[in-house]
């Protein structure tokens, strides 16, 4: 791992973190043409979430901060993007409590694994969470009917499989968390 902060990868994840004001700026104003953009932001900040992770890997610049900062730009752009799509009535705040307070209770059980030294690393099920939370916001922002195609039906539709992902996955890393930290044997017998 290395140490260097100015890397691509980093620079890429720091854009996505910028990003997010815009997105919300064009979620405020309802319209056709102000969610195709915010709905153009996500995707661009989304795409960044795949290459930073690419680059550090192929150009070995892997680091501390990077680690840190992925999984949080992540989590602030699809909250943040929920939340802004509350008002607008395009989902509905139930599914949005439940999905933030699961990022925030794995985020705690991770953080106390890595206090004990052990990683639980990030499943499939956490892949496919991610997929469908943000095939489904690309939806629920784009929102409007284009060519015959409604966005919105189709955010709705995979917001449902986003959640249940979520709620999986959450599960998943809660069993682990037992199996690793809770029924860990004491060493020092």
């Amino acid at each position: 791992m290395t140490s260097n902060l100015y890397s691509t990868a980093n620079y890429l994840t720091m854009s996505r973190v910028i990003i997010i004001p815009l997105i919300m700026l064009f979620l405020f104003f309802d319209g056709k043409a102000p969610s195709f953009v915010a709905s153009l932001l996500f995707i661009i900040a989304s795409i960044t979430d795949w290459a930073d992770g690419y680059l550090a890997r192929k150009q070995q610049t892997v680091s501390s901060l990077g680690k840190f900062l992925d999984p949080l730009a992540d989590k602030l752009l699809v909250m943040a993007t929920m939340i802004m799509l509350i008002p607008l009535e395009r989902i509905p705040a139930w599914i949005v409590v439940l999905i933030l307070a699961r990022e925030i209770a794995i985020t705690g059980l991770r953080s106390i694994a890595a206090s004990e030294g052990i990683v639980i690393a990030a499943s499939k099920l956490g892949k496919y969470k991610t997929g469908f939370q943000i095939a489904a916001l690309i939806g629920l922002t784009m929102h409007y009917e284009y060519y015959g195609f409604d966005f919105h039906f189709w955010g709705d539709i995979l917001l449902w499989f986003a959640l249940f992902f979520t709620l999986w996955s959450g599960w998943d890393y809660i069993k682990q968390f037992k199996n690793l930290i809770i029924e860990k044997p004491d060493s020092s017998e």
